[in-house]
């Protein structure tokens, strides 16, 4: 018989080993209020660090909304996410308990150099892990990764700097459902 998922309280080091291979990752998080949205989001280009055996952070740049940063703020909860889309199938969850750290913040000058920054760098994105679980990832289909996209880069580029300020205030500084967001 094949265990189906195990936990543990910190990052091993052969989570360390998978995550550091995986080319995507996805974090989940949640308002409080029973009607807000749950918010999925992948993230990619190389963003992700293991700082410690129960701390990860994450490089996170302008997107559209802000829900991870508006949910945070408010609880504080967090789910990370990594599957193997290649070689042995594995699914790996952290759950954690996060917050936003931003350009001129106390802890931004020891987090920015550990992440190649983009002009789209909004924020790095720490959690203190609490629970690991692995799972078997048996229905995960295999899938070839073929490269970064450079389009969120070319849009940056076209924005500018100060078009980069007018669109994270007008787009980012609270959550579909209202929240507000630790930018602002």
């Amino acid at each position: 018989m094949i265990a189906m998922g195990k936990f543990f309280d910190s990052i091993l080091d052969n989570h360390k080993v998978f995550i550091q291979k995986q080319k995507i990752f996805f974090t989940a998080t949640a308002p409080l209020a029973a009607e807000g949205h749950v918010n999925l989001s992948p993230k990619g280009m190389d963003s992700f660090r293991v700082l410690s055996a129960t701390r990860v952070a994450y490089m996170d740049i302008v997107g559209s909304g802000n829900e991870t940063s508006a949910h945070i703020l408010e609880n504080g909860r967090t789910t990370l996410m990594f599957c193997a889309f290649d070689g042995p199938p594995n699914i790996l969850r952290l759950y954690g308990h996060g917050y936003t750290v931003l350009p001129g913040d106390a802890e931004w000058p020891e987090l920015a150099p550990l992440f190649e920054l983009q002009l789209a760098t909004r924020q790095i994105i720490v959690a203190d892990i609490h629970k690991v679980q692995t799972s078997c990832g048996f229905s995960v289909p295999y899938y070839e990764y073929l490269g970064e996209r450079d389009q969120a880069q070319q849009w940056a580029e076209h924005k500018g700097a100060d078009g980069l300020e007018l669109y994270k205030q007008e787009k980012n500084r609270v959550s579909m459902d209202g929240l507000p967001t630790a930018m602002y």
